[in-house]
């Protein structure tokens, strides 16, 4: 599945050769951070004849920044990522260096997802499953042949995700197995108490009762020590990561007590946050904050970065209790979550965060009327020939998903009781989507739901995984055989809409399916 997925996003990565959308912030953030350590300011206009400044950069003229400190609104890990290609394949110059970056992650994401799927579900075709949805879906190949951001935050919250699930199957297995030794050496572990009773044949019987210890240490381990680390990361390219790691280590810590009292132990609630939550607070959080900290480094050392003289130039300003380096940095962030929570400017793509799981205005990335008849142009010389990048995913998988994200809730809750694994499902929405609800008014884009894709897979994935249990086995095997058919057929269809391959415009309004998607 990694593979088909790769060849999706890495055939033609380099089209179409010119800035799309906010790669001409980040892209050009990434370029100027490799030649001099920081990102820099670019004029409107350039070169000779004064053209854009993206136009010429797209030409491969990408020496004209200026030299002062931009003003980012973002921290710098996903930047360090696109220039981390653009050292390695060619540099500015060459497109397929913008985007090798966010094309690896989308590719690796797959395979992250399928062994999400496999923990979650313990079935090889459901896992599979999970990576051909992935690997199809029109936003995570759009996202992933284009130099922005958020491609970034989707791998590094899975990969801490995995890496949570990680720690639940060890600490689990602890728990057992210190239950296990309790029940052995009684004399440690348990106060026996006899209870004499009369028996229904005038004879005495004694009954023990075992009155367990909380058990073992399980706060600490490398799986969490790797989460937090990934969720600094993922807080290091958009502060969207602070609401993952906030979900994911609840989560997790609640995972931790649940164990704890399926294990046998009492007083799990308490020892849930005793015993796990504040150490695992401990351990977490300063990893977390330290590994966004650490993303800052090229600011902290270059002199002439944004505001990296604020302090000294506004005595007794700020945070005055911090060095000057650290309250320059904490006015810069003042800055940017002013910037975040007022944005309001109006956009002709804008998309309000409750129609994200419908994929109801996608944002289209690129758009472009192509002269002659080139690819299958030449099938039709009577219309227009056209390229557009939309960042609209596989419509089907979306509907389906928001459809199978309600039906998990209620077997879940419903039918089976209670099932730990609907955390597994509802993780992403949770920190990738409701926190968005607070900003109805502000200025967002559907592709942002980049981060939630996994989820609403992984919905689907529960679903199935239902049906396979509770179902006719051949009509099971029958259903899902069509239902792939279907969706990876409607992603052929839609594929060209993804990667800018030139089309004709009669071709092109055919798959406008919805108005708002035009």
């Amino acid at each position: 599945m990694a593979l088909l997925g790769g060849l999706l996003r890495f055939v033609r990565l380099g089209s179409p050769r010119a800035i799309v959308f906010d790669e001409t912030y980040y892209v050009k953030d990434a370029w100027t951070m490799l030649m001099t350590g920081e990102p820099r300011n670019w004029p409107k206009k350039a070169g000779p004849l004064n053209l854009p400044i993206d136009q010429i950069f797209a030409q491969g003229q990408t020496s004209d920044w200026l030299p002062q400190a931009e003003y980012v609104v973002h921290p710098p890990v996903g930047k360090w990522c696109i220039a981390l290609g653009l050292k390695l394949f060619g540099g500015a110059g060459n497109p397929f260096a913008w985007r090798v970056a966010t094309a690896l992650a989308g590719t690796i994401a797959i395979l992250l997802l399928c062994r999400v799927a496999l923990r979650l579900f313990h079935n090889l075709p459901i896992a599979l499953t999970a990576g051909f949805l992935m690997a199809v879906d029109g936003l995570g190949i759009v996202m992933s042949r284009t130099g922005l951001l958020d491609n970034f935050v989707m791998i590094f919250v899975l990969g801490a995700w995995l890496c949570l699930m990680g720690h639940r199957d060890w600490a689990r297995a602890r728990l057992r197995q210190s239950w296990a030794k309790d029940q052995a050496d009684f004399r440690l572990h348990y106060r026996v108490k006899v209870i004499q009773s009369q028996g229904q044949q005038g004879q005495k019987s004694r009954v023990e009762l075992p009155v367990a210890t909380t058990g073992p240490f399980i706060a600490w381990s490398w799986w969490r020590t790797g989460a937090a680390l990934l969720l600094g990361l993922a807080t290091g390219t958009k502060w969207s990561g602070a609401y993952f790691f906030a979900v994911f280590a609840l989560i997790s810590v609640l995972w931790d007590g649940w164990e704890r009292h399926q294990a046998g132990y009492g007083s799990w609630l308490q020892s849930a946050v005793f015993r796990d939550g504040l150490p695992a607070a401990l351990l977490m959080i300063p990893i977390w904050a330290g590994t966004y900290l650490a993303s800052w480094t090229g600011w902290f050392l270059h002199d002439d970065s944004f505001m990296h003289n604020w302090a000294a130039q506004h005595p007794g300003q700020g945070l005055t209790w911090l060095p000057e380096g650290l309250r320059s940095l904490a006015e810069y962030h003042r800055q940017m979550w002013r910037f975040h929570t007022t944005l309001h400017a109006r956009h002709p793509y804008m998309a309000n965060p409750l129609t994200w799981p419908l994929q109801i205005r996608p944002t289209s990335f690129y758009w472009q009327k192509i002269t002659g008849f080139p690819g299958l142009c030449g099938l039709a010389k009577d219309s227009p020939c056209v390229a557009a990048v939309t960042s609209l995913g596989n419509p089907l998988t979306w509907w389906l998903g928001s459809i199978c994200m309600i039906l998990a809730i209620v077997i879940a809750v419903v039918v089976k009781h209670g099932d730990w694994r609907i955390w597994g499902v509802l993780a992403g929405m949770l920190a990738g989507w409701l926190p968005w609800i607070q900003y109805m008014n502000r200025t967002t884009f559907t592709f942002y739901s980049i981060v939630i894709l996994p989820w609403m897979i992984l919905a689907i994935c529960y679903v199935v995984n239902w049906l396979r249990q509770n179902s006719d086995i051949i009509l099971y095997r029958q259903t899902m055989i069509m239902g792939l058919t279907l969706l990876g057929l409607t992603s052929v269809f839609f594929y060209p809409l993804w990667t800018a391959m030139p089309i004709p415009y009669d071709f092109w309004r055919m798959h406008m399916w919805l108005s708002s998607w035009i």
